[in-house]
């Protein structure tokens, strides 16, 4: 009798994806463009709230679109920078820590994975291992003390011209009703709360929310400074005149 052949059961890989957590790119660029369509919608309706005339209140787009666009541009820079500095600072006393008293920090590194459940000698071993490169110690020592990667620090000037260029796409958008002819407010609202819509369902890709509640919640937020400034310059401008 001829035994059954029995195949050999292979188990599949289960795999599964997370969500940038980070935000990656998405995040500062959806923001930035979001904060440059708020800004400048606001801004705008202020003026026209003030019975300001259609030149004034292109005027006034395009100067908080320029002026909005270099302020993100700079405090992103000099923010990063000083980030950056910081970072290299610290990596340099790690490096110079590693190269004068190599002992302390395999130590330091073994006690480090102790206390994360690993067993003393089996600790001592793996902290031996890794510290057997220099460099590869660096970026062991910086990830576990600093939480930073040595060979992944952001780009100062990424970052100012990543903030330039989606803060002034945002601040363009309830511009762009009145360059092409609009003369009411109308178009240009309809334009930027469209927008602050579609900004906040994009955002709902790095968050648990769903993406209708993050759209109606960018767009109520938005909306709302809209009617505050044009309030505001409604009542400044009937004091003034």
């Amino acid at each position: 009798m001829t035994e059954p052949v029995v195949e050999p059961v292979v188990a599949e890989a289960h795999q599964h994806s997370h969500r940038d957590v980070n935000g990656g790119w998405l995040r500062p660029a959806v923001f930035g463009a979001m904060d440059g369509l708020v800004s400048n919608v606001a801004l705008m309706t202020g003026v026209v709230g003030g019975d300001a005339s259609r030149t004034t209140v292109v005027l006034a787009g395009l100067a908080g679109l320029a002026a909005g666009a270099f302020s993100m541009a700079a405090g992103e820079y000099t923010s990063v920078a000083s980030q950056r500095e910081l970072v290299e600072a610290e990596l340099e006393v790690e490096r110079r820590e590693l190269r004068h008293n190599p002992h302390d920090e395999l130590a330091e590194l073994a006690e480090l994975y102790v206390a994360r459940g690993v067993e003393p000698a089996l600790a001592a071993e793996v902290a031996r291992q890794l510290s057997a490169d220099p460099e590869r110690a660096l970026e062991i020592h910086a990830r576990e003390e600093l939480g930073v990667d040595p060979n992944d620090l952001p780009s100062p000037l990424l970052a100012a011209v990543s903030s330039f260029v989606a803060f002034a796409l945002g601040a363009l958008l309830p511009l762009l009703p009145y360059l092409l002819g609009a003369s009411s407010l109308l178009p240009a609202l309809a334009v930027a709360l469209l927008g602050l819509f579609v900004c906040g369902a994009v955002v709902s890709r790095v968050t648990a929310r769903s993406w209708w509640y993050s759209g109606l919640r960018q767009l109520l937020l938005g909306g709302s400074a809209a009617g505050v400034t044009f309030l505001l310059g409604r009542l400044i401008g009937s004091g003034i005149g």
